[in-house]
């Protein structure tokens, strides 16, 4: 009964709306702006929602609240798979802090100095990571 219980918590968590704080139209014009080069957002039926089909980075459909480096189309780098594997998410204040310094993000995340990211692009204003976010958290199902 009691996993059950556990799997119901766990599907709910991840079935229930992400409600993220920012300006979705800026965030969309922000996506083009900065994102698109090495990011898409395409749905499980491979609808391109937003990007072209860039393969630099991963996709990014449904990231909001999604488990760190947890695309398994894409090969991610040994530091945020390890970020991944502890449990990390894709909070909003997470996903902010992480496209303005990847590599310090990830230096704080694991309290390891040698932590290096591959993502070498920074967003440079607070508000556009964070209007990024919602916009992304908008486009999930």
């Amino acid at each position: 009964m009691m996993k059950r219980l556990g799997l119901a918590v766990v599907l709910t968590s991840f079935s229930a709306p992400v409600f993220a704080d920012g300006d979705v139209a800026d965030g969309a014009a922000q996506f083009i702006r900065q994102c698109v080069a090495c990011h898409v957002v395409r749905d499980d039926a491979g609808n391109i929602l937003a990007g072209r089909v860039a393969k630099v980075g991963p996709n990014l459909y449904g990231i909001a609240d999604r488990p760190v480096a947890s695309d398994v189309r894409f090969r991610y780098g040994d530091s945020i798979t390890l970020a991944g594997a502890a449990g990390v998410i894709w909070s909003q204040e997470n996903f902010v802090t992480y496209v303005q310094d990847p590599t310090k993000w990830l230096r704080d995340a694991l309290s390891d100095r040698r932590a290096r990211s591959k993502m070498g692009y920074r967003v440079r204003s607070d508000q556009d990571a964070q209007d990024i976010f919602a916009y992304l958290a908008s486009l999930a199902p």
